[in-house]
């Protein structure tokens, strides 16, 4: 039995992530007046995603309980509908877009700050809050997924959604820069045109490789045939 029941850590979980988003709303920056507002950042719509999900997961928990021993056919229905979605997302969004965020941010971070975190917002954000939109993702969505089984959708149908999601992104961000001629982040006014492709492209196919990690990280961790096997030997015991 675990120490701390999975619906706890969940909702635990969430509230930390709307005190983050509070907290982050609540900063007087420049950058969240400007066109795009917090939208145009990758961690904030990530820190969106995860409140989303954890949220739907927490619904989940909850009518699953409300529907323990009902034989409404219909609340099987929409607690199956449910579990799809939160799966769905934490294949196609929670887990690869956290960890392309957490682990983005620190590699560029430690090459050099100012490309993608300048020195200027230490004096806005403080380092708790640095922390809670760019280090405690990962072990949060790792935590869900050792404690949850989420079924993932085919190779095929993730790896196409989690495309169309890099590649909206990479359009939002040029259809700002069209708009008020700044790109989002300073890295990007240091490349050239062709660079930009080129790491544009690079980086889809990073976050389609956080995908498949991920895939096979929920695959190792839920060995149906391993995990049967394992609680017929407790059992036994």
């Amino acid at each position: 039995m675990a120490l701390i029941p999975s619906q706890v850590l969940r909702l635990a979980i969430l509230l930390s992530y709307f005190s983050i988003l509070c907290n982050y709303k609540a900063i007087d920056m420049p950058a969240h007046q400007t066109y795009g507002g917090s939208w145009k950042f990758l961690t904030f719509i990530d820190l969106v995603i995860q409140a989303v999900f954890f949220g739907v997961c927490v619904l989940t928990d909850l009518s699953s309980l409300l529907t323990k021993g009902s034989e409404n056919q219909e609340q099987e229905r929409q607690l199956k509908k449910l579990i799809c979605l939160r799966d769905w997302m934490m294949a196609v969004l929670a887990f690869p877009v956290g960890v392309f965020v957490v682990t983005m941010f620190w590699t560029l971070y430690l090459y050099d700050r100012e490309l993608v975190y300048p020195r200027l917002l230490d004096n806005f954000i403080p380092q708790w809050l640095n922390h809670g939109m760019h280090t405690t993702v990962l072990p949060f969505i790792l935590i869900e997924m050792r404690t949850t089984h989420h079924r993932y959708p085919s190779r095929l149908c993730g790896l196409a959604a989690v495309c169309s999601f890099a590649m909206g992104y990479v359009l939002w961000m040029c259809w700002i820069h069209h708009v008020t001629g700044v790109w989002v982040y300073p890295l990007l006014d240091q490349i050239g045109p062709v660079a930009k492709i080129i790491f544009f492209t690079m980086l889809t196919a990073l976050i389609n490789v956080y995908y498949i990690l991920g895939d096979i990280l929920n695959s190792y961790i839920w060995d149906i045939p391993k995990c049967v096997q394992e609680a017929e030997k407790l059992k036994a015991d």
